[in-house]
């Protein structure tokens, strides 16, 4: 066998600079990752610390609600040392929170359906019918969505009392439902149109009427659509303040905010109670958004793609 000397060795290697030293392999690879190490070691650091910051009130939180009064006041500790339900209980039976709780349920509920409804039916004419005025009119509502809500709160009250619904949950409900028509509309105008055009097609030929390609073809396929336009329309309405605030008077028709809201004004605030209602308003987004994360996900990408 002839032997290659060195200095050939050397040559081949020079002339041939992209070779692998090893199996899927480049000279120099491992340098460029030990040199990006450091620098993802303190982005890392740095995001550990921001998530810190943003858990600990959330954290601090559910920790009150399990503490009482006097244990909240008197120190800052995170951990409750002796933990109790009463507290959760008492703000749960002194202000009466199931029927804020219903109330909120009610909007929240009303609010999302109508939103489904109304605009799939929309984003489904954007994106798959043809008719005079089309783009200008997704432009629009494209548009809207930097429009503040604070700047139409007025109006919208004005209007509420002509009408004579100002005061009453249809007061809330439909203001929510307008007020999130342009994402809604985005959403559901990309899903379906990411939809292929052939499946449309195909049914047309077997006589299928647009009432039921819209119902049986598009709608299962924009499901993931579907679910995110109904959680980001729940999680603000179920959360929704100021006007609620402006427009409902009667404590029986008050939503969960409003009814938190009463514990703060109270003479001498107790902070457990708070805490333990602030929790209470909280959980139910979360487990709502837990358990659709998944479609959640699924639906901004299909929609972005689309």
């Amino acid at each position: 066998m002839t032997s290659i000397p060195v200095a050939d060795k050397r040559a081949h290697a020079t002339a041939h600079p992209d070779r692998t030293d090893g199996p899927g392999r480049r000279p120099g690879h491992g340098g460029a990752r030990n040199r990006r190490r450091p620098a993802r070691f303190v982005v890392g650091l740095l995001l550990a610390g921001y998530a810190a910051v943003s858990v600990y009130p959330f954290l601090w939180m559910v920790s009150a609600a399990f503490k009482d009064q006097l244990e909240v006041v008197s120190g800052g500790h995170l951990i409750p040392r002796n933990p109790t339900f009463d507290t959760l209980i008492d703000t749960w039976n002194k202000l009466h929170f199931f029927d804020f709780f219903l109330n909120s349920l009610l909007v929240t509920l009303y609010t999302v359906v109508l939103t489904l409804v109304v605009y799939a039916a929309a984003g489904y004419a954007f994106a798959v019918l043809r008719f005079p005025g089309r783009t200008f009119l997704s432009r629009l509502f494209v548009a809207l969505l930097f429009v503040p809500g604070v700047t139409v709160m007025l109006p919208i009250v004005l209007l509420e009392n002509e009408l004579g619904i100002l005061g009453t949950h249809w007061g809330l409900v439909l203001p929510f439902v307008n007020g999130g028509a342009p994402l809604s509309i985005l959403l559901m105008t990309g899903a379906f149109g990411a939809v292929p055009a052939e499946l449309r097609d195909s049914a047309r030929v077997d006589g299928a009427a647009e009432f039921r390609i819209f119902l049986n073809i598009y709608l299962p396929l924009a499901r993931p659509a579907l679910i995110t336009v109904a959680l980001l329309t729940a999680i603000p309405t179920w959360n929704e303040y100021l006007l609620s605030r402006v427009s409902l008077t009667d404590r029986s028709t008050f939503t969960l905010p409003l009814g938190l809201q009463t514990l703060a004004a109270e003479n001498v605030p107790h902070y457990n109670n708070l805490m333990a209602g602030a929790l209470i308003v909280v959980v139910p987004v979360m487990l709502l958004f837990l358990c659709l994360q998944r479609y959640f996900v699924n639906g901004l990408v299909g929609a972005v793609k689309g």
